[in-house]
């Protein structure tokens, strides 16, 4: 089964972090393609997780995802990201 993700990159110092919003998952890494590498693995180590507990089909759910063949998809799209400035105090 193949799985549909988008993948955030961001650079907080010298890290690299790497989220993929749909499943709220993230990773770092010294670069950007380590980060990605760590994300994909945490991915993977979860789902292993909850496949073994029998939770995976749960979640996948509550995360709106639908299988479309042999992928899962996610219902949610982002369309675009915003910067913003606002007063706080």
């Amino acid at each position: 089964m193949n799985l549909q993700l988008t993948i955030e990159i961001w650079k907080k110092g010298t890290w690299y972090l790497a989220r993929t919003p749909e499943l709220d998952f993230i990773s770092q890494g010294e670069t950007v393609e380590e980060a990605k590498k760590n994300l994909l693995e945490v991915v993977k180590m979860q789902f292993r997780e909850m496949g073994d507990l029998g939770t995976l089909e749960e979640y996948l759910a509550e995360h709106g995802f639908e299988t479309k063949d042999d992928t899962l998809v996610s219902q949610a799209e982002i369309i675009g990201f915003e910067k913003s400035m606002i007063k706080v105090s």
